[in-house]
Parts: C-alpha cells; sequence; structure tokens
C-alpha cells in the first residue's frame, strides 16, 4: 500500500513527526482490510517514529501491540538461526537499515567501518534476494528483524 511506503520513505528521511500522521492513515487502511499481519508491521514503524521523536511510552506501547498481533496470529519471530541464513552482524545491520541509520551512522552504532557495513549490505542483499534499503527494511520488520537487536 502506498501509505505504508510513504510512511517508510519518510521515516528514512528523518520526518518522523510527518512519518506519524502517514504511519497511523496507513495502519488504519490495513486493519479496515482485516489484514493484521500487515497493520503490526505498522506498529513497528509508528514505534520507530515515537523513538525518533523521544516518546518512549508511546513507542513502548506500539511494539507491545505488535508483539501481541504477532503471538495471536502465530507468527514466529527469527533468530540469528532462522533469518534466511544472516549471520547475528547481518541481523544487526538489517534492524538498523530498518531504522533509517545510514551506513556511517550504523558503522557507528556497531563500531566498524562505513565499508565494512556496505559489505554487509551487498551480502544481505544477495542472501534474500534484495536490491535496495527501502526492501532490505521492509523484509526487516515482514521478518521480526526490526526489532531484532
Amino acid at each position: 500500500m502506498a501509505t505504508t511506503a510513504r510512511g517508510a520513505v519518510l521515516l528514512a528521511q528523518d520526518r518522523a513527526a510527518d512519518a506519524l500522521h502517514v504511519l497511523r492513515d496507513a495502519y488504519q487502511r490495513w486493519v479496515d482490510l482485516g489484514a493484521q499481519h500487515n497493520a503490526a508491521g505498522i506498529n513497528l514503524r509508528l514505534a520507530d517514529a515515537y523513538r525518533a521523536l523521544g516518546d518512549e511510552m508511546s513507542t513502548a506501547a506500539e511494539m507491545a501491540q505488535a508483539e501481541e498481533t504477532y503471538e495471536r496470529l502465530g507468527v514466529q519471530r527469527p533468530g540469528p538461526e532462522t533469518s534466511h541464513g544472516l549471520t547475528r552482524r547481518e541481523c544487526e545491520v538489517l534492524a538498523l537499515v530498518a531504522d533509517g541509520h545510514s551506513n556511517r551512522q550504523i558503522g557507528e552504532e556497531l563500531s566498524i567501518s562505513d565499508r565494512t557495513v556496505a559489505r554487509h549490505l551487498t551480502n544481505i542483499f544477495q542472501k534474500i534476494g534484495l536490491t535496495n534499503r527501502t526492501e532490505a527494511a521492509r523484509y526487516a520488520a515482514d521478518h521480526g528483524i526490526a526489532t531484532y537487536r
């Protein structure tokens, strides 16, 4: 759905306040369609937006709602051994990509070079058949890697 993508783009552009409005709309659309799994993915994106705005209470509430929905649906949240062959470090990099971090920010967070981050991303894209960061962020949200760290 276009509103979901628009919200993800706004988050990636560090426009969390703008993303909140779009993501709330996307959430309601998924709920109206009965797409609980997709709605839970939006809860995770909303949590990211609230985190970026420093609202930890709302972050926790969105995370809890997503986890409750995933549990109710029987969605298994992958760890490093169930993440399509990704290493623990690749999962960490992917989670940070999903949070909207740049290669430089990821490198600083994980104490690795920008070049190493780029190499990890190349490996991730090859392993799971992706071509860009937006697809990677969506994959991470859909497979529970966005909350992996």
